[in-house]
């Protein structure tokens, strides 16, 4: 490094800890937009400044600005609610956005078509429901994941406080949220970021934990990971990951997915100066000249591994033991109802891409809504974008299955791949989208599912993906198969994934349309019906009969077969 910084750089440096001009922003009546730099401040209150891309010609046409409308996403550490938070969300969503709620893959919510009007009544609308937005985006640690599954229900209880704890200690200290939004009085006499320094990280930084045999949050996606080392249900401590992202560039070599390296096993009392010295060594030694290659990921490759370690253990005081032995079974969620350790009962819903909607097919905002007016326990939302009705007493049960069936809520009906799929939003709001990702992923199912039931394995849940354009939100280069969008109708396909997410699915064809896909995917279903093994999965497959190679270092082999 040692070249130029990049403008978000001066921008944060300059904003006075994030408050930049964005009160004057909100109230400039000439436009629906906020300035440029208050664009980039407002992520880290936990918005994004988006348009209506379906619209952008019409209003050009017409000499009108872009239609702006803003994205927000809440913070809510392991996804956990209560009911009466839920029907305070449903509310917010239907009377100052879009009239949806979107369940996204880091276990929180967003709203989408908030006005610009709209944005402060919103932020102090879910504020009276403690929930927050702080951090939701930006250059600064994101929504903590968490295992949303009860049925271990006091290791649950544990591990969901250690999301918490590890969540509250990374945020950052200024007040300008407060001051901005909930209209607190301003600090006197200044006031410092003692974690993140004048400039915050140099791009975003993403933590999980996970709790065996479920990499249900797929940690090694994350830039920090913690997995539960647990003993009778006891937990011991955890193994530190670090080094994950799925944000990559297309036909940049220099840019490529990763899954994070094993740093060792630390006791729970280590747990957060772990946290801690891990942000710390992303802040002072990361990339803050190019935003493309900013993340930990490439930090620690260009530290090299042991040199990262070092500097961690240096930081935090302790010494890593050699990491505990581990196994994941699974990457998805399980659905329908399991038993808890405690009696009462979990309800895993299916939400097809995280968006919560009424439509002529099924009211799901209706459903949950519902279900929240009389449920006592907890809402769980997964990071695959589904909805656990947690804690249910078994006095309960029949009434609330009773609502998610009317509500098509339940996911009876739908395929094993299907419900093992995510998607991200894409068009028509998000600016990096490259082609559609959550309204045709539905559709192309449907003849993905014909496909399937063809060749026999249709009773197989193969994991798959799909994203408007390389950023990865959907995760989907730890897919058995991942759809990345390249251009309008066009996607790079990825093939490989464990369905346990931890290998990197390798670029397989690039710039396939509709009718490539299927035909690719027809001959390997032909194949893998002919020829896997018992239980046998989609990606182990493909791996074994060496239709790709497995990612062993993706900084010098991801890019090197398609």
């Amino acid at each position: 490094m040692g070249g130029e910084l990049h403008p978000n750089e001066d921008i944060k440096a300059r904003s006075q800890h994030l408050r930049g001009t964005l009160r004057e922003s909100l109230v400039d009546p000439l436009t629906g937009a906020l300035s440029p730099d208050d664009t980039q401040l407002s992520k880290f209150h936990g918005f994004y400044e988006q348009d209506d891309r379906d619209l952008r010609v019409e209003r050009q046409q017409k000499f009108l600005e872009p239609y702006y409308s803003f994205m927000l996403r809440a913070r809510l550490p392991g996804g956990v609610c209560t009911p009466e938070q839920w029907l305070a969300i449903d509310a917010t969503g239907r009377e100052l956005a879009n009239g949806t709620i979107r369940l996204t893959t880091r276990q929180t919510f967003q709203f989408h078509g908030i006005l610009k009007k709209n944005l402060k009544p919103l932020i102090q609308r879910i504020n009276q429901a403690m929930i927050d937005s702080i951090s939701g985006c930006g250059d600064v640690n994101r929504n903590v994941l968490c295992d949303p599954n009860p049925e271990r229900s006091a290791l649950h209880a544990e591990v969901y406080g250690w999301a918490k704890r590890i969540g509250a200690h990374l945020l950052p200290k200024t007040r300008a949220y407060h001051e901005i939004w909930l209209d607190d009085e301003p600090v006197a006499g200044g006031e410092t970021e003692p974690l993140y320094g004048e400039t915050y990280l140099p791009r975003k930084f993403k933590t999980a934990i996970a709790v065996p045999p479920r990499n249900d949050v797929d940690v090694y996606t994350n830039d920090l990971g913690f997995v539960a080392i647990a003993e009778d249900d006891h937990l011991l401590g955890f193994n530190v990951l670090a080094g994950g992202g799925m944000g990559t560039t297309h036909d940049d070599n220099s840019t490529y997915p990763r899954l994070a390296d094993e740093l060792g096993f630390v006791q729970l009392d280590d747990t957060i100066a772990v946290a801690e010295a891990v942000l710390t060594t992303q802040r002072d030694f990361g990339n803050r000249e190019s935003r493309r290659h900013a993340r930990l990921k490439y930090t620690i490759d260009r530290m090299g591994l042991d040199a990262f370690v070092v500097e961690v253990e240096k930081r935090a005081g302790v010494r890593f033991e050699a990491a505990r032995p581990v196994q994941f079974t699974t990457q998805g969620d399980q659905f329908g109802w399991v038993r808890n350790a405690d009696g009462s009962w979990h309800l895993t819903l299916y939400i097809e891409n995280g968006r919560v909607e009424d439509t002529d097919e099924r009211r799901l905002m209706s459903g949950l809504r519902a279900i929240a007016a009389q449920h006592k326990g907890e809402f769980r939302i997964t990071a695959n974008q589904n909805l656990i009705v947690a804690n249910v007493p078994e006095e309960e049960k029949s009434a609330i299955e009773d609502l998610a069936r009317a509500h098509g809520l339940l996911a009876d009906g739908h395929s094993p791949t299907r419900l093992a799929s995510i998607a991200c939003v894409a068009l028509p709001t998000c600016s990096q989208a490259m082609a559609e990702s959550e309204r045709y992923f539905p559709a192309l199912l449907d003849k993905i599912d014909r496909l399937a039931a063809d060749h026999g394995v249709d009773d197989r849940a193969i994991v798959m993906r799909m994203t408007g354009c390389p950023n990865g939100c959907a995760r989907p280069f730890a897919a058995e198969v991942g759809l990345v969008g390249k251009g309008p109708g066009r996607y790079n396909l990825h093939l490989g994934g464990d369905g346990r997410g931890q290998r990197i699915a390798r670029l397989y064809r690039k710039n396939l349309n509709e009718t490539g896909i299927l035909e690719t995917l027809d001959k390997l279903f032909a194949d893998y019906a002919e020829q896997a093994e018992a239980d046998e999965g989609f990606g182990d497959f493909l791996i074994r009969a060496g239709v790709v190679a497995p990612v062993k270092n993706p900084v010098e082999d991801y890019h090197d077969s398609a």
